[in-house]
């Protein structure tokens, strides 16, 4: 099985194969010849090399190492492309500006894009190709969802592409489209704010009772539940889903300004402890894909 093969069996990942296809893309992107350009899993190049035509610099972040000794043969001449060995979700994203242009394996988008957006600086623009499902689950559509609601305080979000199946190789099973990621200036919460915020959003959604009165009775009083409910025009009886973004910032700034130690420490970690699930689950899933291509 070739290093291609074994990327599309064990993480999902479907290779576009027209360069003409990628400049188009790039077309409608906000990537100029200053950038600095991240791109995770570029298996053969295809976008690496098209992206070492626009930008100052291209950093591919590749795991498999016969693909990274291929792309590092490849684009030995070309001094402003960089081939990483190693994987992405391990990498420390630099403390400057730098954008992201990335097809990138569906089994780990969900981890990329928290890797995107816990790291300290986040990019300015990030231009993402995965499966539909995926992408209006970030967008909140039709509802808001976890991911959206840690997303939208820092990025807004457009569907920049819509793909035809015949676009990759192998063809996939999904419907596939471009995401792109443009980050705010300045965010809708503020920088020291940010993961007490992501703990906080990730405690209510992940909380086994189904409303938010049974929710948000465990950190607010009472009386601090009733006035909310007035104040913010909550129906308690419902789930964090229908929350829109400006009632979830407005019940953030309320929870700092009513929040006792208690209340702090109960949603103390809530997204590690999350994405430490996530991993674990991932890592089993992977396995398990990876033994049945093997057969």
């Amino acid at each position: 099985m070739s290093a291609i093969e074994r990327r599309s069996v064990s993480y999902s990942q479907n290779f576009l194969k027209s360069p003409a296809l990628v400049d188009q893309l790039l077309n409608k992107s906000d990537i100029h010849i200053t950038d600095i350009v991240y791109e995770i899993g570029p298996g053969k190049g295809i976008i690496t090399g098209r992206l070492a035509q626009r930008c100052r610099q291209v950093i591919a972040i590749e795991k498999d190492y016969e693909l990274a000794a291929s792309l590092r043969s490849r684009f030995a001449g070309i001094p402003n492309v960089k081939i990483h060995i190693g994987d992405f979700l391990e990498y420390r994203l630099p403390n400057n500006h730098y954008k992201v242009f990335a097809n990138i394996p569906f089994n780990i988008t969900s981890a990329v894009v928290t890797h995107l957006i816990s790291t300290h600086i986040p990019p300015d623009d990030a231009y993402l190709v995965m499966q539909r499902e995926a992408a209006e689950k970030f967008l909140g559509q039709p509802r808001e969802s976890l991911y959206a609601i840690l997303l939208k305080p820092t990025f807004e979000l457009e569907l920049l592409h819509c793909f035809r199946r015949s676009d990759f190789v192998p063809v996939p099973r999904v419907d596939v489209v471009m995401l792109r990621l443009r980050k705010r200036g300045p965010p809708l919460v503020a920088r020291n704010d940010m993961q007490l915020f992501r703990d906080f959003v990730v405690y209510v959604f992940t909380m086994p009772q189904p409303s938010l009165r049974s929710t948000l009775n465990s950190i607010f009083t009472p009386p601090q539940l009733k006035r909310l409910s007035n104040d913010l025009n909550l129906d308690l009886a419902r789930t964090p889903t229908t929350l829109s973004l400006d009632q979830w910032l407005s019940l953030f700034h309320a929870f700092k300004l009513l929040a006792g130690p208690q209340a702090l420490s109960a949603i103390s970690g809530s997204e590690r402890c999350l994405r430490q699930q996530q991993a674990r689950l991932d890592k089993v899933h992977r396995t398990h894909i990876s033994s049945k291509g093997g057969r």
